[in-house]
């Protein structure tokens, strides 16, 4: 038998924007352990923002399981938090309401910045470094720094050790901004995963003495980008169907719930789209092939390929919470009929 370091994780019920909490627990089995294997745990939600102090029982119900690469017999152990019933999603809990379907794919694009001492990090202690233009995708001292790059490879290294599909990092437009890629099939495997991600890095810069800022204009109402988390999606019919007239009609779809997205793509979007930096103004609905600029972005392949693939929906932020943004996006892909439903309709 092999004591394991099992490291419970969940969203705590702050507002607007949840925080990643954990805690450890050591349990003995023969080998790594199973989903079904981990036993529900609780935590005191009074202190979390998720209950009150003279009932403050929650329960931590595990919901996805992956190894710990920085822990010797560590395992990651993602959870969703119930009621003390443990069979009540708690109302904090977004995972357990959302739309999911294992052909919905998805890759999110995090942007964050690396901050320390209260700014970004390569920033001076008052004023700004040079403009923004050899930044994004930069090499070299003057550009990266001397430790986010050390920083960035190693959270590779971890997410990649830890069965997380990471599928890339760049540095980003502003100085001290950094984004990794992570793809899913399902709505609920992606948001996980980039959940979990957040939770690596957020973990790995401790011992760095540096911040992550998730936040979507950090440097306010400046010539500075702002983060995004854009979302790639597509679905089976998309990928294999697809058309000029479906596609016409997704958009369309679109615009009519833009309301309804820009609701959960993340607080204070009304700072980063602006319609300035290679966003779409928050007021409006826009796509266009290849337009960084639009709130849709579509792909040449995709135009190319008889309207076939994945779209790319550049308005959610840095903040925003994965599970509500991809079922948003499945909702209202919901409401568009295929040409295979509106025969069976007719």
């Amino acid at each position: 038998m092999t004591k394991f370091k099992l490291e419970y994780i969940w969203l705590d019920g702050y507002k607007p924007t949840p925080n990643l909490r954990g805690k450890t627990l050591i349990k003995e089995f023969e080998s790594f352990p199973t989903l079904e294997q981990l036993p529900n745990w609780g935590f005191d939600g009074s202190s979390t923002q998720q209950a009150e102090g003279n009932s403050s029982d929650c329960v931590l119900k595990p919901v996805a399981v992956y190894p710990d690469p920085v822990r010797t017999n560590g395992v990651l152990v993602l959870c969703e938090v119930m009621m003390p019933d443990a069979k009540t999603p708690h109302p904090s809990n977004t995972r357990a309401t959302i739309l999911d379907d294992e052909d919905a794919w998805f890759g999110f694009e995090q942007e964050y910045f690396f901050y320390k001492n209260g700014r970004p990090l390569g920033f001076p202690e008052t004023g700004f470094p040079a403009p923004q233009g050899p930044y994004y995708t930069g090499v070299g001292y003057s550009n990266v720094g001397d430790i986010a790059r050390q920083i960035v490879e190693e959270h590779l290294d971890i997410c990649l050790a830890a069965g997380l599909n990471h599928e890339g990092v760049n540095a980003e437009v502003a100085k001290g901004q950094w984004e990794f890629q992570i793809f899913g099939k399902g709505s609920r495997k992606a948001a996980d995963e980039i959940w979990l991600a957040r939770y690596l890095m957020q973990r790995l810069t401790e011992k760095y003495g540096i911040d992550i800022e998730y936040h979507c204009k950090p440097l306010g109402d400046t010539d500075w980008n702002g983060s995004g988390m854009h979302a790639n999606f597509s679905t089976r019919y998309m990928r294999e169907v697809g058309g000029k007239a479906y596609f016409e009609s997704l958009m369309a779809a679109f615009a009519e719930a833009r309301e309804d997205h820009i609701a959960v793509y993340g607080p204070d979007n009304h700072m980063r789209l602006t319609g300035k930096h290679e966003t779409a103004s928050i007021h409006q609905f826009s796509w266009g092939v290849a337009d960084r600029g639009a709130s849709i972005r579509v792909p040449h392949s995709f135009v190319n390929n008889g309207y076939r693939g994945y779209l790319e929906d550049r308005r959610p932020n840095s903040q925003g919470d994965p599970y509500q943004i991809a079922s948003q996006i499945l909702k209202t892909i919901s409401t568009v009929p295929t040409d295979v439903e509106a025969q069976k309709a007719a």
